[in-house]
């Protein structure tokens, strides 16, 4: 599993997940990680689609996108949204 992070440094919701995002990695060891910034990582966040609010959370699983998560959600709502898309990808 993947879990890609696209924010931005402007991004006050972006901020705010900043501060527990290294919980949810390590909830998730097993997980591949990667944060990017919407400005300076362009190349790569294009693929992505719409990414007008920020930040967006992409799960994928062997390259293909199983879930998004997208704006500002507390620690808690985050680990549970990403565990009901893993669970989801399970059945």
């Amino acid at each position: 599993m993947k879990i890609v992070k696209i924010g931005a440094m402007w991004c006050p919701a972006c901020i705010i997940t900043n501060k527990y995002w290294n919980d949810v990695v390590n909830f998730y060891k097993d997980a591949e990680f990667e944060s990017l910034d919407i400005d300076m990582d362009e190349e790569k966040t294009s693929q992505y689609g719409d990414l007008d609010i920020l930040p967006v959370v992409i799960i994928s699983e062997n390259e293909k996108e199983i879930g998004r998560i997208i704006g500002e959600h507390s620690k808690e709502e985050m680990l549970q949204r990403i565990k009901e898309v893993v669970k989801n990808e399970e059945k």
